[in-house]
C-alpha cells in the first residue's frame, strides 16, 4: 500500500505559478478591452478621446503589461515543453524497467515463449477469448497456460499476477535501478 505524502513545497509553488498566469491572463484582457475600445473610437470618429496625457500613459502600461505577459508566457510554455521531456524520459525508463521486471520473473518462474506471451496479454487485461483469438489457439489451451503460469508465480490469479508486478515497480525495485 503506498504511503501518504504530505502535499510538498513545489505544490505551492506550482499554485502561485497558477494564480500568475491567470492573473497575467486577466491583465491581457483588460489591455486587448482597452485597445479594442480605443481602436473602435478611432473608427468612429471619435479622435478626441477622453485622458490626453493619461491616455497614453494607459496605452504605454497597457504595452508593457503585455510584453512582460509574452516573455512570461513564453517561458512558461518552454519550462512546461522540458517538464513533459523529463516526464516522458522517465516513463520510458520506467517501461523499460517494467519489461526488465517481467523478464527477470519470468525467467525465475521458467515460462515457455507460449507462457511469457500469454502472460503479457493477461498483464494487459485481455480476456481469455482476446489472448486466444490474438494467439489463433484455443480458449482451453489460454487457460491451460494461465494456470500454468499463475502456478509458476504462486498466485491463485491475474490480480495476483498483476501485482507482483505493481509492488516490485512501486518498491525499492525500480527506485534502486533509477539511482
Amino acid at each position: 500500500m503506498a504511503k501518504y505524502r504530505p502535499p510538498r513545497a513545489a505544490d505551492s509553488v506550482a499554485t502561485g505559478k497558477t494564480a500568475a498566469l491567470w492573473t497575467l491572463l486577466g491583465l491581457q484582457a483588460v489591455c486587448a478591452i482597452f485597445f479594442l475600445a480605443d481602436i473602435s473610437a478611432d473608427l468612429l470618429g471619435f479622435n478626441n478621446f477622453p485622458g490626453g496625457v493619461l491616455h497614453h500613459q494607459f496605452e504605454l502600461m497597457a504595452v508593457i503589461v503585455l510584453v512582460v505577459s509574452l516573455v512570461f508566457t513564453g517561458r512558461t510554455i518552454r519550462n512546461v515543453m522540458m517538464r513533459q521531456r523529463r516526464m516522458e524520459a522517465q516513463l520510458r525508463a520506467a517501461s523499460g524497467a517494467f519489461l526488465e521486471v517481467l523478464d527477470m520473473y519470468f525467467d525465475i518462474w521458467s515460462l515457455t515463449p507460449s507462457e511469457r506471451d500469454v502472460a503479457v496479454l493477461a498483464i494487459q487485461g485481455h480476456s481469455i477469448a482476446e489472448i486466444a483469438c490474438l494467439r489463433q489457439t484455443k480458449e482451453g489451451t489460454v487457460k491451460a497456460q494461465c494456470n500454468a503460469i499463475y502456478g509458476k508465480a504462486g498466485v491463485s490469479g491475474r490480480p495476483q499476477l498483476l501485482s507482483l508486478f505493481i509492488e516490485e515497480l512501486l518498491g525499492e525495485g525500480l527506485l534502486r535501478q533509477q539511482s
